[in-house]
């Protein structure tokens, strides 16, 4: 994942339990950033099904304004990213663990990827996240690892 997330130009932010925060975007500014995020979790969910190992892990993510810098006190001081882009990607994590592709994206990630990125998702309705009252837009990747068209292009509306 670490190699992954490099190869698109991101940062791997902070390991919690069996889940990653990966950040794109900061602390370097990118004008791209949306479409190295999305890149970059197809090519995960690519490279997990190329490990064949019954390893079962979802991605999420989501786009948007957050606060980053340097954060805690003098004996406990990292750089982080806090803000509700972070805990919308928290979300759609969760929520992919129930969908076959097992990556998310918001449909603003996607609409700010835009291009030939914006073109490798398909969007996949709308959902309430936990802790929301306004729906989320959701997207899927447009084809599997294996270059199948996903549910949704082969003809879910």
């Amino acid at each position: 994942m670490v190699h992954a997330v490099h190869d698109h130009g991101g940062l791997v932010n902070k390991f919690e339990g069996d889940a990653a925060l990966c950040v794109f975007g900061a602390p370097d500014p990118q004008a791209d950033h949306a479409a190295r995020a999305l890149a970059c979790a197809r090519d995960l969910q690519g490279r997990l099904a190329a490990l064949d190992c019954g390893l079962d892990a979802a991605i999420g993510v989501a786009c948007g304004t957050v606060v980053a810098g340097y954060v805690g006190a003098e004996t406990r001081f990292e750089y982080t990213v806090v803000g509700d882009p972070v805990n919308e990607a928290a979300r759609l994590t969760e929520l992919a663990k129930q969908h076959d592709e097992r990556v998310l994206a918001s449909g603003e990630a996607v609409d700010s990827a835009g291009g030939a990125e914006a073109a490798r998702w398909w969007r996949d309705g709308e959902v309430v996240l936990r802790g929301r009252a306004c729906p989320t837009r959701i997207a899927i990747p447009a084809v599997t690892p294996r270059g199948v068209p996903t549910a949704a292009r082969a003809g879910r509306a």
